[in-house]
């Protein structure tokens, strides 16, 4: 199977694409103040996608084990094995960056916004009709933000679909796989106590029959030989 039939790149390539994404999320939430409403939903975007993407490669994980177990069966070997796992440690490590980095400027932020708390109580220059302007441009920029957040989270939505019915074809496909293993070596396991069986019968007419009798049944069987491949050479 090419890589490009094989399932775990076809799920690898989706996640690496949500990790793309969450990457330049990132980017633009180190560049936002952390005192406006824009740096707020990007927070929250980041800590859904982070969780997201965790759960997908937790599942992507899961077949990797399955495969291990027997990678011939599957068409794979330890090289391959092992550089799925080195990637699935890859995709971790760019995730738990992300979120750490997130969660310590959640902490940041929450210590600044009591530091300018405590700022503002001891100057107030703003007059009233300022604060009503930045009000409302303040708003509207933050409903501009919920709509586009709307729109990438429907989006993200749709991967993860995608993504989780592909794992249930993997994973029907493995259950379908393992049956089919199990029925094979229940047939092997059947014909060899018939072999033994045979065996055992062969061998206790030959010993009734002696050395006479076994003489005329090797002799029978020579002439049975030679007959049927006579007729295999004629047809």
């Amino acid at each position: 199977m090419s890589f490009a039939q094989d399932p775990f790149y076809i799920v690898r390539e989706e996640i690496q694409d949500s990790i793309d994404k969450l990457q330049t999320i990132f980017h633009r939430w180190e560049k936002t103040p952390s005192n406006t409403g824009e740096h707020v939903h990007l927070t929250k975007e980041l800590h859904t996608s982070c969780e997201s993407i965790e759960w997908q490669v937790d599942e992507l994980e899961k077949t990797i084990s399955v495969a291990s177990r027997d990678p011939s069966y599957y068409g794979l070997d330890e090289v391959e094995l092992s550089r799925r796992r080195n990637w699935i440690g890859s995709a971790r490590n760019q995730v738990g960056a992300v979120r750490r980095a997130v969660e310590k400027g959640k902490s940041n932020s929450a210590f600044s916004a009591q530091q300018d708390l405590m700022g503002t109580s001891r100057s107030n220059h703003y007059s009233s009709q300022d604060n009503d302007d930045f009000i409302t441009s303040e708003s509207d920029r933050q409903l501009l933000l919920m709509r586009q957040q709307d729109e990438e989270l429907d989006v993200l939505s749709e991967s993860v679909q995608r993504i989780g019915g592909v794992g249930l074809t993997i994973h029907e496909e493995l259950s379908g796989q393992e049956r089919i293993l199990n029925d094979l070596s229940l047939e092997m396991e059947t014909t060899s106590n018939r072999l033994d069986f045979v065996q055992k019968r062969v061998a206790m007419v030959m010993k009734k029959a002696g050395i006479k009798g076994q003489i005329m049944l090797i002799l029978f069987l020579v002439v049975l030989f030679i007959i049927l491949f006579v007729l295999v050479f004629l047809t």
